[in-house]
């Protein structure tokens, strides 16, 4: 476990960041960017917080998820369809490198707050939308929530058992991977600024960043007329690719991707005449005789506790790893090598453990200076900070404005 060090010593230190979206695509990009040392100021509607704040698991009433998703962040509030509202926003894009926003399309422009009228502010100004289905198109205003980017995209109809329904995940998964996209273009586009001088939109559609991890799923019905099958834990490109019970009830993931590995694997699981068929030559006919190979691996494996099935397979340079959840994850010493647990001193939870920035620079240090903050937490200092006086941020709060 590590605890993150001083925000300037990041990588990004001196960008800023206003997150203006909610639940979870836009603001765990802004959440890489702050965590590579960027300054993030999370908007927030004064009477409808980030829903963010009350989804999930809570100990005695302290949300946990807010605690990461909403970490070096500092938390203000503004309506944005107020006059005194708008005017923060305007004042915060004018001093801003970055803005991300969740909104359906068009919600901006109606509150005068759209391209034209930030980058007049401020023409640097990178603004990142990050809906369902992009800011074109048919189903630009349909509500856009990573479950149906999962189900659009064709990962649902790909995973699951061959005979069970199409499976989603527990989890935001196309949510995580368009945050990571949206970063990746926000710095795309901010590289394109040092040459332009000038900012310009990035629009990321959920659904889209999943689709293209799927592989060449979109050339094999162009070329085959073939759509890809749902296969369990298993591969139509090689085999034996499995999950299997060891001896002591725990379970580890084989794979044998590269020829080599499962040539290895047979000779350790004690079949090594397998490798002497003509069809073990190639993945795609060994995924042909999963059930022969699955049962040659699973008895070797259901015969051995999960520590011996990994040293095994690591004395003989075969790939295998255990199945871990979070308790496994935190003892792992690799994660521990890695530095991938931080543990961050919260003001309701005291010391709490969290995934820290997910890579490593030579250079610079990824940061967690903080757990998410209350909402609205920082409105005054905030805005002091814009050059609203304390007696304007008053006459705000009772318009209800902040």
């Amino acid at each position: 476990m590590t605890v993150s060090r001083d925000p300037a010593a990041g990588a990004l230190a001196g960008l800023r960041v206003v997150d203006a979206a909610t639940l979870f695509a836009g603001p765990m990009a802004a959440m890489h960017l702050g965590d590579m040392g960027a300054e993030v100021i999370k908007v927030e509607h004064p009477g409808r917080p980030d829903p963010a704040r009350h989804h999930g698991v809570a100990k005695d009433g302290v949300n946990l998820w807010w605690k990461t998703l909403g970490r070096n962040k500092r938390a203000i509030t503004a309506d944005l369809g107020k006059p005194g509202g708008r005017e923060v926003f305007l004042k915060l894009a004018e001093r801003s490198d970055v803005i991300i926003e969740n909104f359906r399309p068009g919600t901006l422009e109606r509150w005068d707050l759209g391209y034209d009228e930030l980058s007049a502010r401020n023409p640097r100004l990178v603004l990142a939308r990050v809906t369902g289905f992009g800011q074109i198109g048919p189903y630009r205003r349909r509500p856009g929530f990573g479950t149906l980017a999962e189900a659009m995209s064709g990962f649902a109809a790909a995973t699951g058992e061959p005979d069970g329904p199409p499976t989603l995940p527990p989890f935001g998964l196309a949510d995580g991977i368009a945050s990571l996209a949206t970063a990746y273009a926000i710095m795309v586009a901010l590289s394109a600024r040092e040459r332009t001088g000038r900012g310009q939109v990035v629009d990321t559609a959920i659904v889209e960043p999943i689709l293209a991890m799927l592989g060449p799923q979109i050339t094999r019905w162009d070329q085959l007329r073939s759509v890809q099958p749902r296969t369990g834990n298993r591969s139509v490109n090689n085999a034996p690719r499995n999950t299997y019970c060891t001896g002591d009830g725990q379970w580890v993931a084989v794979s044998t991707s590269a020829q080599s590995i499962a040539e290895r694997v047979m000779r350790l699981v004690g079949r090594p005449e397998l490798i002497d068929e003509p069809w073990f030559a190639s993945g795609a006919e060994r995924a042909k005789h999963a059930d022969e190979l699955d049962e040659a691996v699973g008895a070797w494996i259901a015969r051995h506790t999960r520590d011996e099935v990994v040293a095994e397979f690591e004395a003989a340079q075969a790939a295998v790893a255990p199945i871990y959840d979070a308790a496994d994850i935190v003892s792992d010493p690799q994660f521990r090598a890695l530095g991938t647990i931080h543990e961050i001193e919260d003001p309701e939870l005291g010391p709490t453990l969290m995934q820290g920035p997910i890579f490593r620079l030579s250079g610079h240090d990824g940061v967690i200076a903080h757990t998410g903050r209350a909402h609205g937490a920082d409105t005054e200092e905030v805005l002091g900070e814009l050059g609203f006086s304390a007696t304007e941020v008053a006459k705000m709060r009772e318009e209800g404005a902040v």
